[in-house]
């Protein structure tokens, strides 16, 4: 079966600026949480708190930045179309969509052979991307109830009161750790289950050819057989 067209409207440039601040600010957090959690690098706890905290306010304001960004600049609908629209609204459930979250289970669990004819992202796609900025928000929340500087501060100490001491919210902050973990590796699979066209086009902004759809019409009306665009 022929994929459809990713086109670089789907991901307009600030999206792949974000997504790549994402991703770095991540794998940063990644590696000094386990380094402050099991210091196994000599000399380097400093550093790695250091990093920690940086890394966290900036994924916290890019993912405020991103989320004010779904409401200014526009996307594609979905896959194989130029068209544009508040890039918000493809957060949402869309008619293309909206009933197929058991299909799409099915396809990524590899018991459905045909892709399910979708908006530009499938239905457990939306509910993990809608997730993730609140998960970041708590994260960065529990994450600052942990930092020295700021600790005391009322609306900071009413969480560990609430939560039963530092001890407790620091392994609720290490949790959550494994949940964005997770979260990669489901999310590269999802992305990528049919091909690297996705990851080259958010990474690298690489156009490739494919179906071609009409978001009006809810279907297929042709094919883009030039490939990618340089």
């Amino acid at each position: 079966m022929a994929h459809l067209a990713h086109y670089r409207e789907a991901h307009p440039i600030p999206f792949v600026i974000t997504h790549w601040i994402n991703l770095v600010s991540m794998i940063f957090l990644i590696v000094t949480g386990f380094s402050i959690h099991f210091p196994f690098w000599p000399n380097f706890m400093g550093v790695a708190r250091g990093v920690h905290v940086l890394c966290g306010i900036v994924l916290l304001l890019n993912c405020i930045v991103r989320v004010i960004l779904a409401f200014v600049v526009k996307s594609a609908p979905t896959g194989g179309t130029r068209v544009l629209v508040a890039d918000y609204k493809t957060w949402l459930p869309q008619k293309d969509n909206r009933h197929q979250l058991g299909a799409w289970i099915k396809y990524y669990l590899f018991l459905k052979k045909d892709h399910p004819l979708s908006a530009k992202l499938g239905v457990p796609q939306k509910i993990s991307y809608l997730a993730i900025p609140l998960l970041i928000i708590v994260m960065a929340y529990t994450g600052f109830s942990l930092w020295g500087p700021i600790m005391d501060a009322p609306a900071l100490k009413a969480g560990v009161n609430l939560v039963g001491g530092l001890m407790s919210m620091r392994i609720i902050h290490y949790f959550l750790m494994y949940v964005f973990i997770i979260f990669m590796f489901l999310h590269v699979y999802l992305a990528n289950v049919e091909g690297f066209a996705p990851t080259k086009l958010m990474f690298l902004w690489r156009e490739h050819g494919g179906l071609v759809y009409d978001p009006d019409q809810h279907s297929i009306i042709g094919e883009d057989d030039e490939g990618a665009k340089h």
